[in-house]
C-alpha cells in the first residue's frame, strides 16, 4: 500500500458524502511521517473501513465518539 500523500488526502477531503454514508469533518497529516488522522461523519464503523479501503490508504484504528451537540 503507497504511504498517502498531500494531493491524495485532498483529493479524498474534496469529495462530499460518499456511497458509504461517509463525510469528511477534518484530516490531519504528516505526509513525512505517513500519519492520518481523520474524523469523519458515518453511520457505523464498517463504512469507515470501506472508504478506506476504496481510497487505498492503510486504516490502523477507528474510534467511535459522539459530539455534545
Amino acid at each position: 500500500m503507497n504511504p498517502p500523500t498531500e494531493q491524495r488526502i485532498k483529493a479524498s477531503s474534496e469529495r462530499g458524502k460518499d456511497e458509504f454514508g461517509v463525510t469528511n469533518e477534518s484530516i490531519i497529516y504528516s505526509e513525512t511521517e505517513h500519519k492520518v488522522f481523520c474524523v469523519l461523519n458515518a453511520p457505523n464503523k464498517e463504512a469507515v473501513g470501506k472508504r478506506h479501503r476504496k481510497i487505498v490508504i492503510k486504516l490502523d484504528w477507528i474510534h467511535e465518539v459522539k459530539t455534545s451537540e
